[in-house]
């Protein structure tokens, strides 16, 4: 990979998130006293102290450069990424208990296990940027295998996916990229379907090549969708990130897999049957402008995708499930479901839990990592359910 493409990835990355009322859980009747929990690259469990001393010593662990990005809930247990952007992130996968009622700092628990995360180990996680559970309980993890993306980018393995089931924590399947990527490929996304006939299909988004990643895991084969060029006709630069979310629709016609780049000034969709096939030409539907750029933070797991707009806190919901007359996507169909965090934390995430019954919000200070100005007490992340500040 070129110089030039290895800053693009890392660059795409920050260019998602530089750039009084009835205070109640959105989609649930629970009250907004609930449980919050402060993830930091300062709380890790070590196998011993020597441990701890060892990678502290040699670089490898620096706490303030380890910052969460993503987040998915399986019972009591939230499974976090904190990617290496920068150098000193020990693991890049790992899960925290969730089991205090109020407010609490758990600890930082690499998933499944230590070996999984040894850098430069060709069997080993190198980068996960994404994650998503599945309803079946198989965590997909989305590994770059590029390393250090901040600052000198490294290459330690060709781009693959890392398949974990969590009622067992035991990998149970490894997907091969390379044939699928090129150099200049940015890989962005991951999500998972599941056909009406049970067949899985898993979804990783190109944003360099303009493309859908699609495998079947049962064949154990893939291919590549490229999108049409229009969508990218009015994107700023190559530094852009590809957003996918897939929707499940209540009414006939199955999922979808909404889609847009950061700069773009549009929003499209592909039907997820459409996918299946390896099928783009006269599929992908222009759904109209939007109304800013917006950053696509995740769906709760049915018809609702949630986003948010570049540089701003205030986290928007809109139902996807409506006929497509025209008045399917627009600012009269996006609900304003959480204000801005007063202490400048962005959203980066948003996920349900296994039930369904709650909706999880990752928010952190990224822009303050990028710049550097995080300090000795590392990130401030915090993960908790998102709750309704608006009286919605």
């Amino acid at each position: 990979m070129s110089g030039f493409h290895a800053v693009a990835l890392a660059m795409a990355a920050v260019a998602a998130v530089v750039s009084g009322g009835d205070h109640r859980m959105a989609g649930s009747d629970a009250p907004a006293d609930v449980a919050a929990y402060t993830l930091n690259g300062q709380n890790i469990e070590w196998p011993c102290t020597s441990t701890k001393s060892v990678y502290a010593d040699t670089g490898r662990y620096v706490a303030k450069n380890v910052i969460v990005t993503r987040a998915q809930v399986w019972g009591d247990r939230a499974f976090v990424l904190t990617p290496r952007f920068r150098s000193g992130v020990p693991f890049t996968v790992s899960t925290v208990r969730l089991e205090c009622e109020h407010r609490c700092w758990p600890v930082l628990v690499p998933y499944p296990c230590w070996a999984l995360h040894d850098e430069g180990d060709p069997n080993a996680i190198q980068n996960a940027v994404d994650v998503y559970l599945d309803p079946t309980g198989v965590l997909w993890v989305l590994d770059s295998g590029l390393v250090n993306t901040m600052e000198q980018p490294v290459r330690r393995t060709q781009p693959r996916i890392f398949a974990i089931d969590v009622k067992t924590d035991k990998v149970v399947k490894q997907i091969d990229l390379s044939g699928l990527v090129c150099s200049a490929s940015r890989l962005n996304y991951i999500t998972a379907d599941y056909g009406d006939d049970g067949r899985v299909f898993v979804y990783v988004s190109d944003a360099a090549t303009r493309a859908v990643i699609v495998w079947e895991v049962a064949a154990d084969r893939g291919y590549r969708v490229v999108l049409p060029k229009a969508i990218t006709h009015d994107c700023t630069g190559r530094r852009d990130v590809l957003y996918i979310a897939l929707a499940r629709g209540l009414t006939a016609g199955g999922g979808a897999l909404y889609l847009t780049y950061l700069t773009s000034n549009r929003m499209y969709k592909i039907d997820a049957c459409n996918l299946r096939q390896g099928c783009s030409e006269g599929t992908v539907v222009d759904l109209g402008p939007k109304p800013d750029k917006m950053v696509v933070l995740g769906t709760d797991g049915r018809t609702t995708v949630y986003f948010r707009y570049r540089g701003q806190g205030d986290v928007y919901a809109w139902d996807t499930d409506r006929p497509d007359d025209g008045t399917s996507f627009g600012p009269d169909r996006f609900a304003l479901v959480r204000k801005a965090d007063d202490c400048g934390r962005l959203a980066t995430h948003v996920a349900p839990d296994n039930q369904g019954g709650v909706l999880w919000i990752l928010e952190s200070n990224f822009p303050d990592y990028i710049s550097g100005a995080v300090g000795c007490l590392g990130t401030n992340v915090r993960l908790q359910p998102l709750v309704a500040q608006c009286g919605k």
